[in-house]
């Protein structure tokens, strides 16, 4: 099999530690990292990481549109997991030589080298590298395909990693995110208010906050991206009920991780999980989780692409193309 290296570097230029010092910091970083150890060291992971398979192979289905004539030589897959990214791009073609997987968690790399250990010679270089998924220290035009999927919405600087992976892209390179919105566990998050209000008399802070699908598109145009295109879609897993729905989140290694997270009782937590039943739960007894999925495309700038004229630049008149935009006539006036 091809050469792998699993190399570790936690550090970057002091301009990277002071963008993350100036911004407002929502999720706690080593609580997450400590989540995706736990969740890929419990030896079941592969069993309860269907929503991030399912979510990079719809976000990489994407490169399907893309014209036959451009290649990807060099990949990276920010936030990489056990190699979801990996396994969705095999196979494809695309000209890909090289794919560098980058993940906070070690456990999380360990666990998609050994992964890939067992399976057939890839058609591709595989090597991973250990750092942090936000303000990570990548070289300038050193990619020509840059994907993250199911990693950003735990990102505390958001719009500094998507600059830094803008930077990373050279000229015409592309970019693909895929990330859960602010519309995500709607039915849970509704669940535990009105269990905090009948409980404590009070909201307190269960899940953690997401952007919107406005902000995403405004966050593609201020990182640099050419051409930001962002669309939605919900994906809705059924559950036996919300302590299932729980135990799953937890090895997924999707658990709260907000610094200023709220300790669910066991009180609270009973009264949450006989709401969500009580309200969502289908003639089955099932209840639904609702993820709303963002997915990013926004391309690196070249002059190739296709850019609007500038404002008053026009050569032809509208008259002249035989169109009339003045106002109809009104109607005479007429008997009531």
């Amino acid at each position: 099999p091809k050469a792998m290296a699993l190399c570790c570097r936690r550090t970057g230029p002091p301009t990277r530690w002071l963008s993350r010092a100036l911004s407002t910091v929502v999720f706690d970083r080593d609580t997450k990292r400590v989540h995706r150890d736990r969740a890929a060291l419990s030896g079941e992971y592969e069993t309860f990481s269907y929503l991030r398979e399912e979510v990079t192979a719809r976000l990489l289905e994407r490169l399907d549109d893309v014209h036959h004539s451009y290649t990807f030589k060099d990949v990276i897959d920010l936030g990489s997991g056990s190699g979801h990214a990996r396994r969705a791009l095999s196979g494809r073609g695309l000209g890909i030589e090289t794919l560098l997987e980058i993940d906070e968690s070690a456990e999380m790399l360990r666990l998609s080298e050994a992964e890939q250990a067992g399976r057939a010679e890839s058609d591709f270089e595989v090597s991973r590298l250990h750092m942090s998924e936000e303000l990570p220290d990548l070289a300038p035009g050193s990619a020509d395909l840059l994907c993250t999927s199911m990693a950003l919405h735990w990102i505390n600087d958001l719009p500094g990693t998507l600059k830094t992976a803008r930077r990373a892209l050279r000229p015409n390179g592309l970019f693909l995110g895929a990330f859960l919105g602010g519309e995500t566990l709607a039915e849970m998050r509704s669940s535990f208010v009105l269990a905090d209000l009948e409980r404590r008399g009070g909201v307190t802070q269960h899940m953690s906050p997401l952007v919107s699908v406005a902000d995403a598109g405004a966050l593609l145009q201020a990182a640099g991206f050419a051409l930001p295109t962002v669309d939605t879609e919900i994906v809705r897993v059924g559950f036996p009920d919300a302590w299932t729905l729980w135990h799953h989140l937890r090895w997924m290694g999707e658990s709260n991780s907000t610094v200023q997270r709220s300790r669910s009782d066991l009180d609270t937590l009973l009264a949450a999980a006989a709401i969500h039943g009580e309200i969502y739960a289908d003639e089955d007894g099932a209840i639904p989780a609702s993820f709303q999925v963002i997915y990013m495309i926004g391309w690196a700038p070249h002059e190739s692409q296709q850019r609007p004229l500038q404002r008053g630049s026009g050569q032809v008149s509208l008259k002249e193309l035989g169109l009339d935009f003045a106002p109809p006539e009104a109607p005479a006036p007429g008997p009531l």
